[in-house]
């Protein structure tokens, strides 16, 4: 090969540059430090491009895919906690219902659940409102005021605690089963109030109003097929309205106290009746227990007669003597006595009170030795 001037300028030209340009490329290296700088998108593509080659591009390729699929069938796990119930959807068809615990269904789309808590219970309220956070009660006098039976209008506000008893019911057979519930519990609230009046629903009716909501509610949510059911339905507040509370309460009052003064009457008649129907048994028993006395008596004495008049016939002297004897024996113990003389004395001692006397002069003359004693 022929060399001529220019070509030689040439290629000690290029060869200037190289050698510039690798001189450049080691000063910028050097100032930022061997393994300090970030790699460049080249180097980056070249590691990346060396393992693809190392490894296989099939299998490379086969672990791309693989990861994304681990990815999705591992979203098919979930959790259900205590005291709830999981529903599985196959293609929106429920298939499972799962309890407590570590689950595992198909992933999305093919498969899908929801968990319901079926411990948690839930509250609703008619005529008023509870501020979840601090607790103040607020009135709702649209939904509390209503008519009764009477034409009266009452405020009543109704609480009622319920739990899910059907999670797919609760899910999927209506669009909002708590809102059912609300206007549910307002129509059997309204209905029951209107078939009674309103003494009945204030005073001694209150509980039997209660009880009569929470079956007409209940069987209104299974009619709807909510899955829910009532645990407890409470009237908080029945009262009349504002303009006229105060002469309601003044006749409930009233109400009130002829029921005690009733119950009081009521008591003591219980007491009285036990006592004087044990009173007559005992008359009853004593003067049973007289007659039976009275007669047996009555039958000895006549037997004892019976007896004496036989002993009579057989000798009457004999007889009449021991009986005048016997009625002495009787009568002189406890009688003071006087022995006269014969027939026929002149003695006057049986006329002379003497023994009273000597007992009225013993008397004197011991009290006239008292007094000497105390002179």
């Amino acid at each position: 090969m022929a060399f001529t001037k220019d070509t030689l300028f040439l290629k000690q030209r290029s060869t200037k540059g190289e050698i510039m340009a690798w001189k450049d490329d080691e000063f910028i290296r050097g100032s930022e430090g061997q393994g300090y700088g970030p790699p460049s998108m080249e180097e980056v593509l070249r590691n990346v491009q060396e393992k693809i080659r190392r490894w296989g591009g099939k299998k490379f390729l086969f672990i791309l895919l693989a990861i994304p699929i681990v990815i999705w069938l591992a979203s098919g796990t979930y959790m259900v906690g205590p005291g709830e119930m999981g529903v599985v959807r196959q293609f929106g068809k429920i298939v499972d219902q799962t309890d407590p615990g570590l689950r595992y269904r198909f992933p999305w789309p093919i498969q899908t659940h929801d968990v319901v808590h079926l411990a948690r219970v839930r509250r609703a309220e008619v005529g008023l409102r509870t501020d979840p956070y601090t607790g103040k009660v607020r009135p709702e006098p649209k939904e509390a005021l209503m008519l009764t039976g009477d034409e009266n209008i009452v405020d009543a506000q109704l609480f009622v605690q319920y739990v899910v008893k059907d999670p797919s019911q609760f899910l999927f057979r209506v669009r909002n089963a708590e809102a059912v519930l609300k206007s549910s519990t307002e129509v059997a609230l309204r209905s029951v109030v209107g078939r009674n009046t309103i003494d009945f629903t204030m005073t001694e009716g209150r509980v039997i109003v209660q009880d009569e909501v929470k079956k007409y509610l209940q069987s209104l949510l299974d009619e709807y097929q909510t899955g829910l059911m009532v645990t407890e339905a409470r009237l908080l507040v029945v009262d009349p309205p504002e303009e006229v509370k105060d002469a309601f309460h003044d006749v409930v009052r009233a109400w009130e106290d002829r029921e005690r003064v009733m119950r009081e009457a009521e008591g003591y008649r219980e007491d009285l009746i036990p006592k004087a129907k044990g009173e007559a048994v005992q008359m009853l028993r004593i003067a049973e227990a007289y007659k039976e006395q009275r007669v047996i008596r009555a039958q000895g004495d006549a037997g004892k007669f019976l007896d004496v008049l036989r002993a009579y016939r057989k000798g009457k002297e004999v007889t009449r003597e021991r009986l005048y004897l016997e009625t002495l024996e009787k009568i002189l113990p406890g009688k003071e006595k006087f022995i006269l003389p014969p027939e026929g004395g002149s003695s006057v001692l049986k006329w002379l009170p003497l023994k009273d006397g000597v007992a009225i002069k013993e008397k004197e003359g011991k009290i006239k030795e008292k007094e000497g004693k105390k002179e």
